[in-house]
């Protein structure tokens, strides 16, 4: 997982010849993407990718990939970049170039050294659905939004009890 091993252990992969879909290096798509199978994203998706949990899909996005929207797919390995939140069902890959600005929530995780998250890594073990998915999202929000308010109240309480220097 973390040392430079090129074996293959078991794991779920698809190559670029190896999809049932295929967007290329110089292909760029506006709209939402929903799957089964294999996809293999190596061009520009500006939309959100979602594929049936029925179906083991696997979404690979390759490392000239870039995904502009929310991912939410059982199976999925980055090798590229990620601008939203991703939602792998079962297991999610990312190699040493990926990057994924938003949060990433999995059941099972691979992370390879120099991946980047910007965004928060989110253990669960059952999928979220679409409600859920809001929910967590909200909460989240309102949840630093308190942690701000609450530290700038423990700062002020503590200015304000200090005792003071004069006589």
């Amino acid at each position: 997982m973390f040392g430079k091993s090129k074996k293959n252990s078991g794991k779920v992969r698809a190559k670029a010849g190896a999809a049932d879909t295929l967007i290329t290096r110089d292909t760029k798509i506006t709209g939402s993407i929903h799957f089964t199978g294999v996809l293999y994203v190596d061009g520009h998706v500006v939309g959100d990718i979602a594929a049936d949990e029925a179906e083991m899909s696997l979404l690979t996005i390759g490392k000239h990939g870039v995904v502009e929207g929310q991912v939410d797919v059982p199976h999925v390995v980055i090798l590229g970049r990620v601008e939203g939140d991703v939602y792998a069902s079962e297991h999610i890959e990312l190699e040493s170039s990926a990057h994924v600005d938003g949060d990433v929530y999995y059941k099972l995780i691979e992370m390879a050294m120099g991946a980047e998250v910007n965004g928060k890594l989110v253990h669960r073990e059952q999928k979220l659905l679409n409600h859920d998915k809001k929910a967590a999202a909200t909460a989240d929000k309102d949840n630093t939004k308190g942690q701000k308010v609450e530290a700038k109240a423990n700062a002020d309480a503590k200015a304000s009890s200090t005792p003071s220097a004069t006589h």
